[in-house]
């Protein structure tokens, strides 16, 4: 099963059978003081920054939320999305359950939008499901529902199967449905790697619809998280994910996605391994992620709308 998304000139597909896309996290102003600042002010310019550097960096979508407590959501998005289609031609995930938020975005974005952070509860699927399908877009479903997150992979399976269901009755396709099987932080329980990747096997054997993480998660909290993060993607590849919400800006998650694709089969001749390593090697280094800013982490609690 094949998901297409697409920015005005470029489109990306996400299947088992393409290589892993990476969706560029940074962004999100969570941890980042200064972005949230800018934010608030509507300036764009380190949207701007943010978005040409993990474009740059290999990130094929990417991921932008202006959640701020107490700002203006709509606003913000809007301008966000608008600044970033300025500057780079990726397809962009519009990410937040806020539907005057949606409404103000997705009509600015030219082509086929993905938004993200749409629960498997009740009201949040009969708020948002109409505005995915009203503008086109494909959709994120998180496998969380009103009793919250189970550490249960058949209840998280069921959740998946529920959203899966409820977006063909607004007329969204399945392939326009990605499931995201939750990524928990592992420094809170060792299991949840385990459950997580229970359940991704699960979504891929039963439902067959394409997955996406926040990444980033499962070392909320523990030192030294970028090989953590990309170790967590490799085994979640095997799995069935195919997509992921991650720092494009770290050398060790980026190269450790291009093994990955070139293991699994996904990068003939070994082509894209061969030029990222001519490329870093004329460079001299590999770029690391701007210290201004610590990366965003999503708090580990269940998502809320």
């Amino acid at each position: 099963m094949k998901t297409v998304v697409s920015s005005a000139t470029r489109t990306v597909v996400i299947g088992p059978d393409e290589p892993f896309v990476i969706i560029g996290e940074r962004i999100n102003p969570t941890n980042r003081k200064k972005l949230a600042e800018e934010l608030r002010r509507c300036d764009f310019s380190r949207v701007r920054a943010d978005a040409i550097a993990q474009a740059q960096a290999g990130a094929r979508m990417l991921d932008v939320n202006c959640g701020i407590p107490g700002a203006d959501e709509p606003g913000m998005l809007k301008g966000a999305v608008q600044a970033m289609m300025e500057v780079v031609d990726v397809p962009i995930s519009i990410d937040s359950s806020t539907p005057e938020a949606l409404e103000a975005a997705l009509p600015a974005y030219k082509g086929k939008a993905l938004v993200n952070s749409v629960t498997g509860e009740d009201e949040v699927l009969e708020r948002l499901l109409p505005l995915v399908k009203k503008h086109g877009a494909a959709v994120i479903g998180i496998a969380n529902d009103d009793t919250g997150i189970s550490n249960d992979p058949r209840v998280r399976l069921e959740v998946a199967r529920k959203i899966v269901r409820r977006a063909a009755d607004h007329g969204i396709p399945p392939e326009d449905v990605i499931i995201d099987p939750l990524c928990m932080p592992i420094g809170a329980n060792h299991e949840f790697g385990r459950i997580t990747f229970e359940t991704m096997r699960l979504i891929h054997a039963e439902l067959g619809v394409n997955m996406s993480v926040g990444a980033g998660n499962v070392g909320f909290g523990l030192p030294d998280r970028p090989p953590l993060t990309a170790t967590f993607m490799l085994l979640g590849m095997q799995a069935g994910l195919t997509a992921a919400i991650t720092n494009a800006l770290e050398p060790e998650i980026y190269k450790l996605i291009l093994a990955g694709d070139l293991m699994l089969g996904k990068d003939p001749f070994g082509k894209k391994w061969n030029t990222h390593f001519r490329s870093t090697r004329a460079a001299g280094t590999e770029a690391r992620p701007a210290a201004q800013d610590a990366p965003p982490a999503r708090a580990p609690s269940a998502p809320t709308a």
